[in-house]
């Protein structure tokens, strides 16, 4: 397999945003409505500075030890400006003063102890004075998955909400692979139902098999890796 050149990632990040247009069309939505951001779980340094290039200013990193010599380097680099970062994966509670530093959003608060472990590492984020978080509602129920179940969401809401450190802008999922992006509409929809009786407007939904149905059913943010940047390397 021909690994991909930034003439291809350039390429294919026109075309996510064109369907990305599409799907708000058919939903009376506007494209600025939708942060696309692109998950470079597993790039190359070099991809993941022609997305920036290609205009992508947000990127989503799933892993710590990713993430960090990524955002030190795509911040140092004056060829391109330094993007926005989201943690997109588990985070785990002994990584927080680590990631911390370096990104505007958490895609996967998922428990009281993540809560109080960003409480407690508050001074981590230098100069921002909070943390914008999603918090992330298993909502298919897969016991492989991260995630709360949607009962156990008021709790977490009231516990995430009463943190200083902490910005509630909504709620993420990570539906199931059921071959169909239709398939998985219910879940996307059982999301923003949720969000909706919980006073919620972010929705962090969709990616590269599903994201045009999530944008139907409300996505505000959708993490869309191999669309973007190709397979994984192996």
């Amino acid at each position: 397999m021909t690994a991909p050149t930034a003439v291809d990632v350039a390429t294919n990040v026109a075309a996510v945003r064109a369907r990305i247009a599409e799907a708000c069309a058919r939903a009376g939505r506007d494209p600025s409505e939708v942060t696309l951001v692109a998950a470079s779980k597993g790039q190359s340094a070099a991809l993941v500075r022609a997305a920036v290039e290609a205009g992508c200013a947000d990127l989503g990193e799933n892993r710590a030890q990713e993430l960090l010599p990524k955002a030190l380097e795509a911040g140092t680099d004056p060829r391109s400006p330094a993007p926005r970062w989201h943690f997109i994966g588990h985070l785990q509670r002994n990584k927080v003063r680590e990631v911390l530093p370096h990104i505007v959003a958490l895609h996967s608060l998922d428990s009281l102890d993540l809560v109080r472990e960003i409480e407690r590492r508050a001074g981590a984020l230098g100069a921002a004075t909070t943390l914008s978080c999603y918090l992330e509602v298993n909502v298919a129920g897969e016991a492989q998955k991260q995630g709360i179940t949607p009962h156990a969401l008021p709790e977490l809401l009231r516990a995430a909400r009463a943190c200083d450190v902490i910005e509630v802008r909504g709620l993420m999922t990570v539906a199931p692979h059921l071959g169909a992006p239709e398939a998985v509409r219910p879940v996307f929809r059982a999301l923003r139902e949720l969000a909706q009786a919980h006073g919620l407007a972010g929705l962090s939904m969709g990616m590269t098999e599903d994201y045009s149905v999530a944008i139907e059913e409300g996505a505000t943010v959708v993490r869309v890796g191999r669309a973007i940047f190709g397979a994984r390397p192996a």
